[in-house]
């Protein structure tokens, strides 16, 4: 008998904790948004912007080496050593001013895609709670199976009241 408890209670738990996992593409939700291009021309405009500055400075650099080319017969030891500084110096610059271009439009498309993430998890938590998930995994997570009427992607598109063409 009281194994037949145990076993009872371990049923009722089990059927309690039961839980129901959804899936989401965030990535093919973020294609299909409108926003999406607005996102895409304000990194791009950034990018241009970086690339007038780096212009500017390799100019600026190029100005500095053929001063230093031309003059340097006239130059005295401390005006050669402040001219070949100066040159480093601009090297060293549009270097750095390389390596974080990269970055600065990593953060600034980062910056752009904020408020459409915010607004996918507003409607992934509205649509999850409405059907009753309780987990809801990111699609390009490695998953071995997943039943396609667990993705909620689709789900959350319309709650947005963006329309997707069937394929």
């Amino acid at each position: 008998m009281r194994i037949l408890h145990i076993l009872l209670f371990f049923i009722t738990v089990s059927t309690v904790a039961q839980t129901k996992v959804g899936t989401i593409d965030i990535d093919y939700v973020l294609s299909q948004m409108p926003e999406i291009t607005g996102v895409q021309k304000t990194v791009e405009d950034y990018g241009k912007t970086l690339d007038a500055d780096l212009t500017k400075k390799l100019e600026a650099y190029q100005l500095l080496v053929n001063e230093y080319t031309q003059n340097e017969t006239t130059y005295t030891v401390n005006q050669r050593r402040s001219m070949q500084d100066s040159i480093l110096n601009s090297e060293d610059d549009i270097n750095k001013y390389r390596q974080n271009a990269a970055q600065l439009i990593s953060l600034k498309r980062d910056e752009a895609l904020t408020p459409l993430y915010k607004k996918i998890g507003e409607s992934l938590e509205k649509v999850a709670k409405a059907e009753g998930y309780t987990q809801v995994m990111e699609r390009r997570d490695i998953l071995v199976y997943i039943d396609n009427r667990f993705d909620l992607t689709l789900a959350v598109l319309k709650d947005m009241g963006i329309e997707v063409k069937q394929e």
